[in-house]
C-alpha cells in the first residue's frame, strides 16, 4: 500500500518502525536533497563568478585537457564552500542507523563526504569525492590534504599525468565496482530508504527498483514527489533532518 501524507502520522512512523525491527539487511540511497539540507549548494546557481558557467561546462575530461587552471580554481572554491558546513541532524541519525541492522549500507550521489564526517562507515560514493585527488591517466589515488595550485597543478610520479578531483564527470562511467555492489546490496534489502534523491538520474535510479523488484519494502523521503513515489510502500514529504531523528527516537522508544 502507497501512502502520501503531507504530514507524517505517529501511525505511520509505528508501521515503518516495525518493519524495521524485523528487518535484517537496509540499504539507503542518498542524493542532494540531503546535503541541501546541510546548506551544500547545487553549484548552479546564477551569481558570482562562477555564475557564466554550466557544470556540464567545466565537469568534463575536455574541460580540464583545454584549461586545467580553470577546473582546478572551480574545484577548490567548491571545496571551500563545502568545508564549511557541516552534517546535517539527517546524516547523523543515518549513522546511527548503521548500527541497527545486521547488515547496513549507504550508496549516495553525493560527493561532498558529509556522511563520513557524521560517522557513517559502509558507504557507497557512486560519484566519488571532491576531496579526494587522482591521477588522469592511471587513476592512482593521492593524499587528500594536498593543496592544488591551480597555476602549478601536481603530477603523477607514476605516470606525469595531472592531479584532478576524484569525482564522475560528465561523460564518464561509474566505478564498476562501486556500482556493482550497490546493485548487489539493493537486490538483497529487506528494507530500502530513497532520500533526498529526484529518482531521475542513472543508473542510481535504478537501485530503488531493483530493491523492489525483490520485494523490499521501499520507503521515500522527499519534500517532492518524484517518479519513485508512486513506487514506493511509503511516501514521506518531509525534510530528511527532520523526520529521521524522529524515526530514530521511535525505534528506541519500541526497543527498550
Amino acid at each position: 500500500m502507497v501512502v502520501y501524507l503531507g504530514s507524517t502520522t505517529m501511525d505511520m512512523i509505528d508501521r515503518i518502525v516495525q518493519l524495521m525491527h524485523r528487518a535484517k539487511r537496509c540499504v539507503v540511497l542518498t542524493g542532494a536533497g540531503v546535503s541541501a539540507e546541510s546548506g551544500v549548494p547545487t553549484f548552479r546557481g546564477s551569481e558570482g563568478l562562477w555564475g557564466k558557467f554550466k557544470p556540464e561546462e567545466l565537469a568534463t575530461v575536455d574541460a580540464f585537457l583545454s584549461n586545467p587552471k580553470l577546473v582546478w580554481e572551480w574545484y577548490n572554491w567548491r571545496r571551500k564552500i563545502i568545508g564549511e558546513v557541516e552534517p546535517n541532524p539527517g546524516h547523523y541519525a543515518l549513522a546511527e542507523m548503521e548500527t541497527l541492522f545486521e547488515h547496513f549500507v549507504l550508496i549516495t550521489q553525493n560527493v561532498d563526504g558529509l556522511h563520513r564526517r557524521a560517522g557513517s562507515q559502509d558507504v557507497l560514493e557512486l560519484h566519488g569525492n571532491i576531496n579526494r585527488n587522482k591521477c588522469l591517466e592511471c587513476a592512482s589515488r593521492f593524499p587528500d590534504d594536498i593543496e592544488i595550485n591551480p597555476d602549478n597543478i601536481p603530477v603523477c610520479p607514476q605516470c606525469g599525468g595531472k592531479i584532478r578531483p576524484d569525482v564522475v564527470w560528465f561523460g564518464e562511467m561509474l566505478d564498476g565496482n562501486t556500482i556493482n555492489r550497490a546493485y548487489d546490496e539493493s537486490a538483497k534489502a529487506d528494507i530500502f530508504f530513497s532520500i533526498g534523491t529526484s529518482a531521475i538520474v542513472h543508473p542510481a535510479a535504478s537501485l530503488p527498483v531493483e530493491a523492489k523488484r525483490s520485494e523490499a519494502t521501499l520507503i521515500e523521503i522527499n519534500v517532492d514527489k518524484t517518479p519513485l513515489s508512486y513506487a514506493a510502500d511509503f511516501h514521506i514529504e518531509e525534510p530528511s533532518g527532520q523526520f529521521l531523528p524522529i524515526l530514530l527516537e521511535k525505534y528506541k522508544e519500541i526497543a527498550s
